[in-house]
């Protein structure tokens, strides 16, 4: 299916947006506490802060680059098989984020890109008017897409009215999002309607869409199934799992847990390592999906009695891991390595009501996936893991005691190694057989004849 430019897109919704405005303008000076807030854990967040309001880039500035933005850290991976695939083309390309983890992200997978001048990193201004339309002069981009969820009013409603064609790009939107889009009436449709179109991840997502007023819309699949795996990383997370095996030792690990799910984790584990089950005890790695939160969690461990170490103690292998009931993963963009060393995942985000994290990084790794109830954030890929037989779901109810269901989930597998190693392999073909979103968005992309409003 062929997407066509919606350049005959009307006026936005003027009173709705005018209010909308307003209420931006007045809660602009919150923004900027809310950086200062966070300054706290990193003096980063103070950095560009002119780039928020749509100033303050350094010069040069190329202009006619093909947009890319990724609001943050899953985003920006994301995006790195599409960035890669127009570097190739010999394209520049300005990347924009929201937050700074995802910018740091984007500095790592593409710092010598970014040296060479081929990506121009900046923070996406905020969502005011005149910040907008300063950013768009400044940069005059090709055509713009954005990553999964991000659909901001006044960039997107601007870019409509200047014939700037902006696509939403490995867009997914849950039934959850469609319902509160709805809640908005007409302005909230229109906002979705505005795009020039929208790649989608599933059938799922393209209905959803579509029963918003949106008529230009195709399934492309999902680029995280593009997203290769640091090689340097996955190879040191198997000499970890080696080590560990070579001492009869499972790993857990529990990935970009968000909060409240850490002490549901840690009672679990405690009860699981107090069973008595198992001749050596498996051993825990506890991953903070947020980096500002490794401090809070290393208190929670050690108010639990577990004995931990931190994964930033060690430079290579752990050592003196045989006494170690819980490694704290506290690092950044090594996701990878913890999955390759693991023998299952509890999946982050699943737990309680967030929709849950990425899990297919984990059947990349050939991780076996044990999910909460919620994860409509990736619907359909839990589905299909669950159907090929890489994932699984946490047997009991998690609502009335979640300790119990999700300790009796893990003993279960942690018994069961030729169920591990099965999960492994399916876990492994389930990655390889979804691949290939990039190539369709690619192929969708070159149907357009974009040039320079």
């Amino acid at each position: 299916m062929s997407v066509t430019s919606n350049s005959g897109y009307g006026a936005h919704p003027r009173l709705w947006f005018a209010a909308y405005q307003l209420l931006w303008h007045l809660l602009l000076p919150l923004a900027f506490v809310r950086l200062a807030w966070r300054a706290r854990y990193s003096f980063a967040y103070l950095h560009h802060i002119p780039e928020r309001l749509g100033f303050g880039y350094e010069k040069p500035i190329i202009k006619g680059s093909i947009w890319i933005h990724a609001v943050s850290v899953g985003e920006t991976r994301a995006a790195q098989p599409l960035i890669e695939a127009y570097l190739a083309r010999g394209e520049s390309i300005l990347l924009t984020h929201m937050t700074l983890n995802g910018r740091r992200t984007g500095k790592q997978l593409f710092n010598k890109a970014i040296s060479a001048g081929q990506i121009r990193q900046v923070y996406l201004p905020y969502d005011l008017c005149w910040c907008v339309e300063h950013f768009l002069k400044t940069f005059k981009p090709k055509f713009g897409l954005f990553m999964e969820t991000e659909a901001w009013p006044t960039v997107v409603f601007r870019c409509a009215e200047i014939n700037l064609p902006l696509f939403l790009v490995n867009a997914r939107l849950s039934e959850r999002s469609a319902r509160r889009v709805n809640r908005f009436g007409k302005a909230g449709r229109a906002l979705f309607q505005a795009f020039a179109g929208i790649l989608a991840q599933t059938e799922f997502d393209a209905d959803r869409y579509r029963s918003l007023g949106v008529k230009n819309v195709a399934i492309t699949g999902n680029m995280k199934f593009d997203v290769p795996l640091d090689p340097q990383l996955v190879a040191q997370g198997k000499a970890w799992h080696q080590d560990f095996h070579a001492s009869n030792r499972l790993m857990v690990c529990a990935a970009s847990t968000r909060d409240g799910e850490e002490e549901i984790i840690l009672k679990a584990w405690k009860d699981l390592v107090l069973s008595n089950a198992f001749e050596i005890q498996p051993l825990l790695c506890l991953v903070p999906r947020h980096p500002e939160r490794f401090g809070e969690v290393a208190n929670q461990i050690q108010a639990s009695g577990l004995s931990f170490r931190r994964r930033s103690e060690w430079p290579g292998l752990p050592k003196d891991s045989a006494s170690l009931d819980v490694i704290l993963g506290d690092s950044m963009g090594e996701m990878p390595m913890y999955y390759s060393a693991s023998d299952v995942v509890v999946m982050g985000g699943s737990l309680l009501p967030f929709g849950g994290q990425n899990l297919i990084e984990a059947c990349a790794a050939g991780c076996p996936v044990l999910l909460g109830e919620h994860t409509y954030n990736f619907q359909q890929a839990a589905v299909d893991a669950i159907s090929i037989g890489a994932a699984k779901r946490i047997k009991g109810d998690l609502s009335l005691d979640e300790t119990i269901a999700l300790t009796e989930s893990l003993k279960a597998l942690l018994l069961n190694t030729a169920e591990l190693s099965r999960m492994s392999q399916a876990a492994k073909s389930y990655s390889t057989e979804h691949q290939g979103a990039t190539k369709k968005i690619l192929a969708a992309l070159d149907q357009q004849n974009f040039s320079l409003s």
